[in-house]
């Protein structure tokens, strides 16, 4: 499978299905692995801090979350068929999880979205087993609460963890503690919100447009004005300027 470079960020090309294969095989082997699902304010952020592009860059899995990086994928050359979108590859994960009896855990967001999606998302992936849950509190951790939540999660046998804490915060923890909780942790962010029924997802043709920022932006917009007016113009203007000074494939 080919890979591709966006400004200075490494993403895998793979199909949603593929991606979902992967996390599955690793998690029955009991491996220790993480996988982001970035787009362009992942892009930008990994610009501006060069410590969070490395915990994308160094993950066994970095996936096009938005469409905006699909399109940069394919005019760079890549064969990426569509986007790897985080919310749709978290149920599928389930869904393969329930099937085969891989066990499951939740780290991440209010006590109130983690006690919903505990009670929905095995009602769309029956027979997945949610082993444990937790909401950390909404600032640093000390070391001992960290290590507390990491043996809780170890004591719970979970393969799988799915971890909701918002961009860079998830990627960051995700790369520090995979090793440390010896299982796939996954950052899927807004998808806690979604499978918990809190939060709307952009229709499926604003979707497909590489709208859903302008949909979330209308949904949210006190919350999400300040990002998206400095994460699109300056996607947008920072590849076009890298595609022109590297107009050749950066396929690895």
């Amino acid at each position: 499978m080919s890979a591709i470079s966006i400004l200075g960020v490494r993403f895998d090309a793979r199909s949603t299905g593929q991606s979902a294969d992967q996390i599955l095989d690793w998690a029955r082997a009991g491996e220790a692995r993480y996988a982001c699902f970035s787009n362009a304010h992942s892009v930008v952020e990994a610009l501006d801090d060069p410590s969070f592009a490395d915990a994308l860059n160094r993950a066994d899995l970095n996936l096009p979350d938005g469409m905006s990086i699909v399109r940069e994928m394919r005019a760079r050359g890549g064969d990426q068929p569509d986007r790897v979108y985080g919310p749709d590859t978290m149920l599928e994960v389930a869904r393969r999880a329930a099937g085969d009896a891989v066990p499951v855990a939740l780290y991440g967001s209010s006590p109130e979205v983690i006690d919903r999606l505990r009670r929905r998302l095995p009602l769309r992936a029956p027979g997945l087993r949610i082993v444990e849950a937790i909401s950390p509190p909404f600032r640093p951790l000390s070391p001992e609460e960290d290590e507390a939540d990491v043996q809780r999660l170890r004591d719970s046998g979970a393969r799988i963890v799915f971890v909701g804490l918002g961009c860079p915060r998830q990627e960051r923890w995700c790369a520090d503690h995979a090793d440390r909780i010896g299982a796939v942790c996954l950052g899927v962010g807004a998808a806690f919100d979604f499978h918990a029924g809190l939060l709307r997802q952009a229709p499926a043709v604003l979707q497909q447009a590489g709208l859903e920022w302008a949909f979330r932006l209308a949904m949210e917009p006190r919350r999400l004005w300040r990002r998206y007016s400095r994460v699109v113009p300056r996607f947008v203007l920072s590849t076009a300027r890298e595609r022109v000074l590297q107009p050749s494939p950066s396929l690895t």
